[in-house]
C-alpha cells in the first residue's frame, strides 16, 4: 500500500485536472440538445478506465450509453462492482451560480461545478484508485468491474435491461456505490440502510367545467375542498399515518440502532435553523433522526387546483390534483401500500366526485448486513483513508439501483459517500471538497486491499 498511496499523492494534482476535464462536459441527460455531450462524457470515462489498465467499452442502449470496465485477473478473489453515473442535473437557475456550472472553479478548498459531487467526483475516486494499484503493483488484490451509466438523473430506464441481459458479465460478490454523503465534515460514514419510495397522483373530478361559485356554490361538491379534506385524513395529530395496514409489515428499529443514532453529534436547534423552521414534527415517540432514517412517511408533494393567478376569481373548480409519495422501510411492500392507499382514498371520497388514481413508480427499502465481511472491509478502508473510523447511518432517501442490484444480481451494496449533504446537490453552486476527494480515493484504494484480505 505504500507505493499505491505514494502514487496517489504524487498524482493528486493531475487527478484534479482530469476531474476538471470531466466536469467541463455538460452531460445533462434530461435535455436532448446535450446528446453529443453525453457521448463525449461516456468516451472520457471509457478512456480513463482504459488508461488505468482496465478493459473498457461503451455499450449503446436505447437511451444514453453505459460504460463497462473490468479488471478480472485474480482468480479466486472477490469481485467488486463499482457503480456510478456521468450524467448530471440541469444547472438552472444559472444566475444563482457564482461561477459558470461547467467551468470548474477551485476556491476555499472546494471544486465548484455541476456534477462535482453528484456523481462525477465521487465516481472518479474509484477509477483513480484502481489506476494507482495497476500502475504501481501491476495487479489488484480483487477483481473489479465498473458500470458507469448516463441515465441516473432521468430514471435509469435502460440499466435494468442491461443487467438482465448481462448477468454473467456483471456477476460480482459486492457492489460499491459512492453517491451518498459523509455524516458531517470530518465524520465519514457508511450508509447501511435506505428507505424505499412509492409515488402516485390522485385527481378529483367534479363539474365538467369551472363554475360560478355564487350561482352554483353550495349545491355540488367542491373538488379542492374535498381534496383538502382527504389529505387531512392521511395523518393524525400524532403523526400516525392512517392508511389501513400501513404499519403492518414495518420492521422496528432495534435498540442498538436507536442508541447509535442517539450517540451521533446531532443538534436539533442547528437542524431547525438550517431549514428555517421553528419546530420539528412527525410520528410521536421517535427522534428526528429516527423519523428521517428508519420510519415510514406519507407526504403530499404538491397540490394543483382552481384559480391560482393574481387577484380573486370566484369559482367552484372542475378538478383538483395532489401528488403523494410514501417513504417505505424494510419489509413494507410497495404494491400493498399502493392498493391500500387507493382503497382508502376511494372510500373517503365525497359523493358527486370521480376519483382518478395513478401510480407512478417506486422501489423497496434496503438494509445491509452490518456483520458481513464486506462491511468490515469498508470500515477498515475508510478509517485508513480518512484517519478516523466511519459512523454507520441510514439515509431517508432512495437509491433504486441498490434494490436493482439485489434483485437482479443478488448482491448487497456498500454505500460509501465522500461528499456532504451541504454540497448543493441538484442546486446552484454544487461543490466537492478536494480533501474529501483525496480521502475518498485513498479509502477506495484501501478497500481493494481489505477486500482482498477477506
Amino acid at each position: 500500500m505504500e507505493a499505491v498511496e505514494k502514487y496517489l499523492s504524487d498524482n493528486a494534482g493531475r487527478n484534479i485536472e482530469e476531474l476538471k476535464q470531466l466536469l467541463r462536459i455538460p452531460s445533462i441527460s434530461a435535455d436532448s440538445k446535450y446528446a453529443s455531450s453525453m457521448t463525449e462524457a461516456a468516451e472520457f470515462v471509457r478512456k480513463q478506465l482504459a488508461d488505468s489498465g482496465c478493459n473498457a467499452e461503451i455499450v449503446e442502449t436505447a437511451g444514453h450509453p453505459i460504460v463497462f470496465g473490468s479488471w478480472t485477473n485474480k482468480p479466486g478473489a472477490p469481485t467488486a462492482l463499482v457503480y456510478g453515473h456521468y450524467d448530471v442535473q440541469p444547472p438552472d437557475p444559472l444566475d444563482e451560480w457564482v461561477t459558470p456550472p461547467f467551468e470548474p472553479d477551485v476556491r476555499d478548498g472546494n471544486i465548484y461545478a455541476r456534477g462535482a459531487t453528484d456523481d462525477k467526483g465521487q465516481m472518479y475516486t474509484h477509477i483513480k484508485s484502481v489506476e494507482a494499484w495497476l500502475k504501481t503493483v501491476g495487479e489488484l488484490p480483487v477483481n473489479v468491474k465498473f458500470i458507469i451509466e448516463g441515465e441516473e438523473e432521468v430514471g435509469s430506464d435502460n440499466l435494468d435491461k442491461f443487467l438482465e441481459e448481462n448477468k454473467e458479465k456483471c456477476a460480482c460478490d459486492i457492489a460499491v456505490v459512492s453517491d451518498t454523503s459523509q455524516y458531517a465534515p470530518g465524520i465519514p460514514a457508511i450508509t447501511y440502510g435506505l428507505r424505499g419510495i412509492m409515488c402516485c397522483e390522485v385527481t378529483l373530478h367534479g363539474p365538467n367545467q369551472d363554475l360560478h361559485s355564487g350561482v352554483f356554490g353550495g349545491s355540488i361538491t367542491n373538488p379542492v375542498n374535498a381534496l383538502a379534506t382527504l389529505i387531512g385524513k392521511l395523518i393524525d395529530e400524532q403523526g400516525n399515518i392512517q392508511i389501513p395496514g400501513f404499519y403492518d409489515d414495518v420492521i422496528p428499529l432495534t435498540d442498538e440502532e436507536r442508541a447509535a443514532f442517539a450517540a451521533l453529534p446531532f443538534k436539533e436547534q442547528d437542524y431547525m435553523k438550517s431549514l428555517g423552521v421553528s419546530a420539528t414534527h412527525g410520528e410521536a415517540g421517535y427522534t428526528t433522526l429516527e423519523r428521517r432514517w428508519g420510519r415510514p412517511t406519507c407526504d403530499v408533494n404538491g397540490i394543483i387546483g382552481g384559480y391560482t393567478g393574481e387577484g380573486p376569481k370566484t369559482i367552484v373548480p372542475a378538478k383538483a390534483t395532489a401528488k403523494i409519495s410514501c417513504r417505505l422501510v424494510p419489509n413494507q411492500t410497495e404494491p400493498k401500500i399502493v392498493e391500500s392507499l387507493e382503497k382508502f382514498l376511494r372510500e373517503q371520497c365525497p359523493p358527486g366526485l370521480k376519483l382518478e388514481f395513478n401510480h407512478w413508480h417506486g422501489c423497496p427499502a434496503v438494509v445491509c448486513d452490518l456483520n458481513s465481511p464486506y462491511m468490515s472491509a469498508a470500515k477498515s478502508a475508510i478509517e485508513k483513508g480518512f484517519g478516523t473510523a466511519p459512523v454507520l447511518i441510514r439515509e431517508g432517501g432512495s437509491i433504486p439501483v441498490v434494490g436493482t442490484f439485489k434483485e437482479i444480481l443478488g448482491v448487497d451494496t456498500l454505500l460509501l459517500g465522500w461528499g456532504q449533504n451541504t454540497d448543493n446537490l441538484h442546486s446552484p453552486n454544487e461543490k466537492f471538497s478536494l480533501e474529501a476527494f483525496q480521502q475518498g480515493t485513498r479509502s477506495s484504494a484501501w478497500l481493494w486491499n481489505e477486500l482482498g484480505g477477506q
